[in-house]
């Protein structure tokens, strides 16, 4: 996701001297590539030292430039009227706020649920509760409700705040929520009892102070996706939270003189750290690669922003638009791009569009820790491309400063420690472990979690164990100390013989100018799975176009040893992707929709097909009964006027209400919203449940 800041070199431990084999070829040679930026000299916004929490860090820019513009937000309709927030409101705010909440019995330690949208209310309750030292529960609600709910539940919060229809969520879940004692309704009405924000806001009495956090006490609790497992209850902790906001600081060279434009909320936290002026992107955070480009151009251009954080996706639109519209950004004078793999075709593009002096970023990190490695536009385009285009596997950069990396060989199991001299040589693919302040050291409540992914290594000393993260990623070290991943170590297909890792094979065949994405997916049992490569282009699925890119696809995987006796290709029209990034392949889904694919066709009087006459006969029954009933005279039998409308209660609402939960299962199986609705609707559960 982002970089570094510490001073020290930040390079991956076990190394070692080994070189990146054949399969992953050694970039040519060049002029050794710039290293880490390191922290400014001068930094523009106060050290960890002179403030343990990010409440802190607000407090004071607040004091040091209080009539700036902190947060630049939109306002509704087609094209935003913008609204602006000083940092002195906004402190106001957020002392008003924990007052408030204090005097609702919201204090140190007290789990919340915070669901608000985007916006300046959202980052005075965020640092209210820091302010007071209770904990925020943020879970994303692109997941899903029933996920929501899940992760809800494992937390056990005992305040929950948001909005009407939030509350309305929480009466009905009263098994997830049942420990929840003090509701907060965002507005001036109450939703079943509880507090309003509004009246908290007017508390009297003088103002709560500050709690006396930091270090290792907990700052909040942050999901994981869930999009290729299991959501996971991350622990921030204070000291975690500003380790983070350091390594971005100055690996992006960022200063308060900023303006960012900010597409995810936890980055506009960091820009109010900073103290630099955050712009709101014009997009519906679960919905970024549907942004509207105009308006972010808009955006970028009316404010002048100088830096922006966004997915792929995301980009990918946004210089899509200014290359058709032959504009340029002068102002932004940093991208950063994370959240999943970065196209080079996306960074190339984007170089395009920015002034020459400009830095376009590509990172690499998860929810558990940010950052872990970063890399910049340069060197991707005159090295590392040329090695993803032969199956080396995508170049994520160097280990941040701070920030230690590890390889060591794939295990599927947990780990109840980390023995001596487990890290691989450069250039062997393995599972990538991280160590360093910016790592969570916890997962809330899940020992069974922690067990999987954090594994502890005794030093020589016998000093406190260093606690790694096991990233679930699976990658190498080159060696030249740049780390390249391979793919997810849950999904690499286990053939018989070999492991393919699919981002290095994938990024053999997306190097064909007519394939716009490949997912390496695998069919059968574990060593002994079948490869099949399923394959997002514009020529038309089953015409004579689709057979000869076929054939050259196989040629070209003939010529690198990742993708060699790679020979089944599928057409999938639109991938299925995660819901934050838009850019994360569910490669699980399509795992099973190509195994549907590839399975022979089912016996004529099947059960499958048989099930699918039950709908069928329904919906003759229904039509049968009201043509009769328009057209004839119909002879009075309460019995079958009762299973008519017992017939049409199931055949149209029931089979309707099924249509939010068939939409993810069509899209993974290459059918667009209208016909997965259609089908739904005809067949209800007998159908998309098969997907």
């Amino acid at each position: 996701m982002s970089t570094s800041t510490s001073t020290s070199t930040g390079t991956g431990t076990g190394t070692g001297t080994g070189t990146v084999p054949a399969s992953a070829p050694t970039a040519p040679t060049a002029p050794t590539a710039p290293t880490a930026p390191t922290a400014p000299t001068a930094p523009t916004a106060p050290t960890a030292d002179a403030a343990r929490s990010l409440a802190d860090r607000l407090a004071r820019n607040a004091a040091a430039f209080p009539h700036k513009p902190a947060v630049i937000h939109p306002g509704p309709g087609g094209r935003p009227r913008y609204r602006e927030v000083t940092y002195g409101e906004l402190q106001d705010t957020v002392e008003e706020i924990a007052h408030g909440l204090a005097r609702a019995g919201i204090t140190r330690g007290t789990k919340t649920v915070l669901m608000a949208p985007p916006g300046p209310e959202l980052f005075a309750l965020a640092f209210a509760l820091f302010r007071l030292g209770a904990v925020p529960v943020v879970v994303d609600p692109g997941m899903g409700v029933r996920r929501m709910l899940h992760c809800y539940r494992a937390v056990g919060a005992e305040a929950f705040i948001g909005p009407p229809l939030a509350h309305l969520v929480r009466v009905l879940g009263r098994r997830t929520f049942g420990r929840v004692r003090i509701p907060v309704t965002l507005g001036r009405h109450r939703f079943r009892g509880g507090h309003t924000l509004a009246a908290l806001r007017t508390a009297g009495g003088p103002r709560t102070p500050a709690a006396d956090v930091g270090g290792d006490d907990l700052l909040m609790i942050g999901f994981t996706t869930g999009s290729t497992g299991p959501a996971k209850g991350v622990e921030y902790t204070h000291r975690m939270a500003l380790s983070i906001a350091r390594q971005i600081e100055a690996a992006h060279g960022r200063t308060r003189d900023d303006t960012s434009l900010v597409t995810l909320p936890f980055y506009g936290i960091l820009d109010l750290v900073y103290g630099s002026t955050t712009v709101l992107a014009p997009l519906a955070p679960a919905k970024v690669a549907r942004a509207d480009p105009a308006l972010l151009v808009d955006a970028l251009e009316r404010f002048g922003a100088t830096t922006m954080f966004a997915s792929p996706a995301l980009l990918r639109n946004l210089a899509d638009h200014l290359t058709t519209l032959g504009r340029t950004l002068p102002d932004l004078r940093c991208v950063v791009s994370g959240g999943a793999p970065v196209p080079d075709s996306v960074v190339a593009a984007l170089r395009t569009v920015l002034d020459g002096e400009a830095s376009v970023h590509v990172t690499y990190g998860a929810t558990e820790v940010l950052p872990i490695t970063s890399i910049e536009s340069e060197e991707i385009l005159a090295e590392t491309s040329a090695g993803s285009a032969g199956g080396a596997g995508t170049c994520i950069g160097r280990p941040v400063p701070g920030t230690r990396v590890r390889i060591i060989p794939v295990t599927d199991g947990p780990l109840a420690r980390l023995p001596a001299g487990t890290a691989l040589p450069a250039g062997s693919v393995g599972e990538i472990l991280v160590e360093g302040e910016s790592v969570s050291p916890r997962y809330h409540r899940a020992p069974h979690s922690d067990a999987l992914h954090k594994v502890p290594e005794i030093g020589p000393d016998a000093a406190a164990p260093l606690t790694w993260h096991r990233t679930g990623d699976l990658g190498y070290l080159d060696d030249r100390g740049r780390l390249w991943f391979c793919g997810r170590t849950s999904q690499r297909v286990r053939a018989a013989g070999r492991d393919l890792h699919t981002v290095r094979c994938e990024g053999v065949f997306n190097a064909h100018p007519l394939v716009r994405r490949s997912a390496l997916v695998g069919i059968g049992p574990a060593g002994a799975q079948r490869p099949v490569v399923c394959v997002e282009t514009t020529v038309p699925a089953g015409g004579p176009a689709w057979r000869d890119l076929v054939a050259e696809l196989r040629a070209l995987g003939a010529e690198h040893a990742p993708t060699r006796g790679l020979e089944e290709f599928l057409h999938h029209p639109a991938f299925p992707v995660d819901v934050r990034h838009n850019a994360k392949i569910g490669r699980e889904q399509l795992a099973r929709w190509a195994q549907r694919r590839l399975a022979p066709p089912p016996p004529p009087f099947s059960r499958a097909r048989a099930a699918r006459l039950v709908p069928l006969a329904g919906w003759a029954y229904l039509l049968g009964g009201a043509l009769w009933a328009a057209f004839a005279d119909v002879p009075d039998v309460p019995l079958l006027r009762l299973l008519w409308w017992a017939d049409a209660f199931l055949s149209i609402p029931v089979h309707a209400a099924q249509i939010p939960l068939a939409l993810p299962r069509g899209r993974a199986a290459g059918h667009g919203g209208a016909a997965t609705a259609a089908l739904t609707m005809l067949y209800g559960a007998t159908w998309w449940r098969s997907l």
